[in-house]
């Protein structure tokens, strides 16, 4: 039995998904609307063999999942599942630890073979991602210059939020500091999180550093 996990933030998405993969041999343990909350499952229960991880969601993006699932438990295998296809989303999947690439429009027998390939040790790809893959794999460069070139934009008060997080500040402190609510706080945080593709303070703080952010 196949102990698959599903991450994607639109609830009729992972309704219709569930059901392409109403196979006997699949049980879905779970089913989450981002990254985080499957991060928080995994705490308390990593019986999953395969997590099918949606992109673009809110609070942790699906290529943040995955680098920190990746971080802390390797042997689970991780397959995007999105709309994206753009090379620098590839590449970043990659990057983060994916184990394989499709597309949302794949069916359901695809993606069930593409779960037995990834657990078998193979990179399961829907056929235009492969050809990307292999042509970035040949010009990595090309996406690395796309990528430097990308500014960072941050709002004023995410800067001084920022700002007060490289001080060593909790999110109370930070809020008595500025003002606002811890709620507010922590709602900048995630969006300085989103845009500097961090997974913890340190990262955060030094790479707002190597973007002269701060």
């Amino acid at each position: 039995m196949i102990r698959l996990a599903l991450v994607d933030d639109k609830f009729f998405l992972l309704k219709a998904l569930q059901e392409k993969l109403d196979f006997p041999d699949i049980q879905i343990k779970v089913s989450c609307a981002n990254g985080a909350e499957m991060v928080q499952y995994l705490e308390k229960n990593n019986n999953v063999d395969l997590i099918l991880m949606d992109i673009e969601m809110p609070v942790m993006n699906g290529i943040e999942a995955t680098a920190a699932i990746k971080a802390k438990w390797p042997h689970i295998k991780i397959v995007m599942i999105t709309v994206f296809d753009t090379d620098e989303t590839i590449f970043k999947a990659i990057q983060s630890g994916a184990d394989g690439y499709l597309l949302k429009e794949t069916n359901g027998e695809k993606i069930r073979e593409a779960i037995q390939d990834t657990l078998q040790g193979g990179a399961a790809m829907s056929p235009s991602i492969a050809m990307k893959t292999l042509r970035i794999l040949k010009n990595p460069d090309a996406v690395l210059v796309t990528q430097t070139t990308e500014t960072i934009q941050l709002s004023e008060r995410e800067v001084e939020v920022l700002e007060q997080i490289s001080k060593g500040l909790k999110n109370k402190a930070i809020a008595e500091n500025l003002f606002i609510s811890a709620a507010t706080v922590k709602k900048h945080i995630e969006n300085i999180y989103r845009k500097l593709q961090a997974h913890n303070r340190v990262e955060l703080v030094q790479k707002a550093r190597d973007n002269k952010l701060i």
